[in-house]
């Protein structure tokens, strides 16, 4: 979804396998005994990704006016729950995370 929605401001064409073929040169480059077994698993990563975000291609402008709508429709107390709930369920599932909130 975050790719989806940086690519969504990209003005242009995006070519996803070019994008590939960039990264997978870019990773045995960088990654210390990069193998075949790396190879298959990146190509079958990429593959899914590169079928989600094709799904996804022109959607995340359409969500954003919907999304802007929803949360200008909120008022203050809304708002604090939301917040409350965001953070009560990222703290659950990243327990250190609320350290790092904590030191800043």
């Amino acid at each position: 979804d975050v790719l989806a929605l940086r690519m969504a401001k990209f003005k242009g064409n995006i070519n996803l396998a070019e994008f590939k073929s960039v990264m997978l040169a870019s990773l045995r480059s960088l990654v210390k005994g990069w193998g075949s077994l790396h190879e298959v698993s990146w190509c079958w990563l990429w593959e899914i990704i590169e079928r989600m975000l094709k799904k996804l291609m022109g959607r995340p402008v359409k969500q954003e006016a919907a999304l802007s709508a929803f949360l200008g429709s909120l008022d203050d107390a809304s708002w604090m729950t939301i917040r409350w709930e965001v953070y009560s369920k990222f703290f659950a599932l990243a327990p250190a995370s609320e350290e790092y909130f904590k030191q800043s």
